[in-house]
């Protein structure tokens, strides 16, 4: 063997060891809890905004981190605790939990906080809530990204930025990741409404910066549509309770007590998902409820393992799984929708067989209770409304256009309970109650 020979194989054997120190999927980094310790700092301050009732809210968040760690650039899990929009906090079981654990790993994680609260308790100012903790959400993103492209107090990786949450927040998280155009979220809320709360982007603070994330983290949460997730977009990774009854698993009605409106729940999202071609991974919890992972270890330490697989993939690193998804319950069908440009989205996972016969209709009524004037929606036309007596007395119709979608005026009834029933061209038939209050 020449002296060339010899020290050519001599380099290259110590640029493979110096590759392989510097890979930190190497070490077990990211699939095993590497490290004994974590740094906690609390309450940091990563904007500002106004909440429900108009008052200036500081948004905070605590930040955890392994300790005597010396990557320059970690990867940032940041969680988003639940709480129907109205409660909840950034130390909350879960969140708490997920961000020690996965601290421990290797990530930098964030719990924060968000604006809570709406009044009325109905699905319009419910829609509103939905906004401010995505314009947070966001903001506590840019907020990472300002760090990393000035003083770097965090040192994260900003080409692996993950969300994720549980019920509230994993429904917040979803819809920043998904959410992308203010034409989609027309059905819900005008254009002058949602730029008079700061439009979906936001006013909560770090303008100027990114909000790109690589990654979903959905525990136990839904989006408003299934077709909101395009090809393309980043990776999604659920786990939910069949038996769910605040948000469903398939599509259903959201209802933290008070019904509130239909959203597309994980089983939905990744019928979507796997019609468009877009990575993702579910866990179904057969049997359980709403979280079950905050009161049930068991269910937790499954939870972590989960989203251990899903995020190492995600990093790039060969980790033999921990936990397999497992079988799917219930069949999803995708209803009848469209993009903003007017084409139909109507994939089925395996199938270009939309079964529009196994849709039921739905039909979102609000403000509810109202003052008067009641907004009507539906996934399906209508051609008729009634208005009942909770006796049965028909008391007012409406005969509409196929494309009814829109405002009628209740004014003339006195306050009280009434049924409003829906019919559609094929019969079917909607009712809700409806309280008028002024």
């Amino acid at each position: 063997m020449t002296k060339q020979l010899l020290a050519f194989l001599t380099l290259l054997i110590g640029l493979q060891i110096q590759v392989k120190a510097q890979d930190p999927c190497s070490s077990g980094r990211y699939a095993e809890a590497v490290f004994s310790q974590f740094n906690l700092t609390s309450n940091l301050t990563y904007g500002q905004n106004s909440n429900w009732a108009n008052s200036s809210t500081a948004l905070k968040l605590d930040f955890y981190e392994p300790a005597n760690d010396t990557l320059a650039a970690r990867p940032l899990i940041i969680w988003v605790h639940g709480g129907s929009f109205i409660g909840g906090s950034k130390t909350d079981p879960d969140v708490k939990a997920l961000s020690e654990r996965f601290a421990l790993k290797g990530y930098a994680c964030a719990s924060i906080d968000y604006r809570l609260g709406f009044f009325p308790f109905d699905s319009t100012n419910a829609i509103k809530a939905v906004v401010r903790a995505v314009q947070d959400l966001k903001a506590a993103i840019r907020y990472f990204y300002k760090d990393a492209q000035t003083t770097n107090q965090f040192k994260i990786d900003t080409n692996h930025i993950f969300i994720g949450g549980s019920s509230a927040g994993a429904i917040t998280a979803l819809h920043v990741a998904y959410l992308n155009d203010a034409c989609e979220f027309s059905e819900y809320m005008s254009a002058s409404a949602l730029a008079s709360l700061g439009g979906l982007e936001g006013t909560s603070g770090n303008p100027g910066y990114s909000t790109k994330v690589h990654a979903v983290i959905n525990g136990c949460g839904a989006l408003a549509k299934y077709n909101w997730l395009e090809a393309g977009d980043v990776p999604l990774c659920s786990f939910h309770g069949t038996n769910d009854g605040t948000v469903t698993y398939n599509r259903g009605l959201v209802n933290p007590g008070t019904p509130l409106m239909y959203l597309d729940g994980s089983r939905m999202l990744h019928e979507r998902a796997c019609a468009i071609g877009v990575s993702n991974q579910i866990y179904t919890f057969n049997n359980a409820q709403h979280v079950p992972y905050i009161s049930n270890a068991a269910y937790m330490d499954s939870t972590e393992r989960f989203v251990r697989d899903f995020l190492v993939g995600v990093m790039g690193c060969n980790q033999t799984p921990l936990l397999e998804a497992n079988a799917m319950q219930e069949q999803a069908f995708l209803y009848p929708t469209s993009y903003c440009d007017g084409s139909p989205s109507s994939e089925i996972c395996g199938s270009n067989n939309l079964v529009e016969q196994s849709v039921a209709m739905e039909v979102l009524v609000y403000p509810n209770p109202s003052e008067g004037l009641v907004n009507v929606r539906s996934n399906f036309p209508i051609l008729k409304v009634n208005i009942y007596s909770l006796e049965g007395k028909i008391l007012q119709t409406f005969v509409t256009d196929p494309a009814f979608n829109k405002e009628i005026d209740l004014a003339n009834l006195q306050n009280g309970i009434f049924i409003l029933e829906m019919e559609a061209p094929n019969q079917q038939l909607s009712r809700t109650k409806i309280q008028l209050l002024r």
